[in-house]
């Protein structure tokens, strides 16, 4: 059956749309940098009598620009290989359990992450030559469909339509962000949410970061924008310590001369003020852990590539199990603020 977009026209978008203004970190600003010890906890209970074999997935953090993994341990009863998945060049904690003998299989990930704000929206700077920054060499993985993000003929006319009279992909990018905060509302309520699927996210106007990241991402590879998907754990900003209650998720899109820019529309849906912010910007409160949607692993998992990884995937005998609990708790060592470049 086919279903029917029933998202806001085009002239509510236009009433509710913030300006083209963005507010970039001038050279010599305070940029936010937090650091602190983050505790991942999984375990596998009640394990099937007679299984043969139980392999277990992890998400693990990995240093990046804005991202520094500055201790990291494992505590596990069975050996650990971290390995990197080759498609999105995630890292993957694996454990592989033979004739498993205990009733439950706990393993604790434990980490001291320092995060930084990351601000790129100097969009004087934007140019239209490849040159002045070298594009990356996986963009055309960004500009592909996903199982939950198709790039139909739907999506396309509609992604056509909310970008029409924007010349650049700047501008391009700003209509779409705009539209997603205009249609969507952050609502978890019911089920049917969370999955990141684009119809879904259209159709019913609601759902959390993946529904609103879904939509952006899509409506920007339909435009010819790359665009791509990265999940995490946010780190609440009013506490200094405490249990994490789920996940957080993000996208960034690439400006041809400028590169990956920022985008947190769920987060600026929730905190209009910084509804600009967000759109060049992400700020310090939260750990990376993967990108990409449609995920295998590594070593490759028996069963279909994952919606998105985040929490423990486990495997009994080539099956996926269920059956697996998860808890993250963080404690903040220091807040700092470093001047910007």
């Amino acid at each position: 059956m086919r279903r029917h977009f029933v998202c806001a026209p085009l002239a509510v978008i236009a009433a509710t749309a913030a300006c083209l203004f963005i507010h970039p970190a001038p050279a010599g600003s305070s940029l936010q940098q937090r650091t602190f010890d983050l505790t991942y906890t999984a375990e596998l209970q009640e394990i099937p009598a007679g299984a043969k074999q139980v392999d277990i997935w992890l998400p693990y953090p990995q240093s990046d620009t804005y991202q520094t993994i500055l201790k990291e341990h494992i505590t596990s009863a069975y050996p650990t290989k971290i390995l990197t998945a080759p498609e999105y060049g995630n890292r993957v904690v694996h454990i592989e359990v033979n004739e498993p003998s205990a009733a439950a299989i706990p393993v604790t990930m434990e980490f001291t992450v320092r995060r930084s704000e990351h601000p790129h929206n100097d969009f004087n700077q934007v140019s239209s030559s490849a040159d002045r920054v070298a594009q990356p060499t996986d963009l055309q993985r960004w500009l592909e469909p996903d199982r939950l993000v198709p790039l139909d003929q739907r999506i396309r006319e509609m992604s056509a339509e909310i970008t029409a009279g924007k010349s650049s992909d700047l501008d391009k990018a700003r209509a779409i962000y705009d539209y997603v905060l205009a249609n969507m509302k952050y609502d978890k309520s019911g089920t049917g949410w969370g999955n990141g699927d684009i119809y879904w996210a259209c159709d019913a106007k609601r759902g959390n970061c993946t529904d609103f990241h879904a939509l952006f991402i899509g409506l920007a590879r339909s435009a010819g924008i790359p665009a791509k998907f990265e999940i995490g754990l946010p780190v609440p900003a009013d506490k200094p310590s405490g249990e994490i209650a789920g996940y957080h998720c993000w996208a960034e899109f690439y400006l041809k001369g400028y590169g990956w820019v920022p985008v947190d529309a769920s987060e600026a849906w929730k905190d209009p003020a910084k509804r600009d912010y967000f759109f060049g910007a992400h700020d310090a409160n939260r750990v990376q852990f993967s990108i990409g949607r449609d995920v295998v692993l590594a070593p490759p998992q028996a069963g279909p590539p994952l919606n998105y990884f985040i929490y423990p995937y486990v495997e009994v005998d080539g099956k996926p199990y269920a059956k697996v609990s998860n808890k993250f708790t963080y404690r903040d060592v220091g807040a700092t603020a470093t001047a910007a470049n």
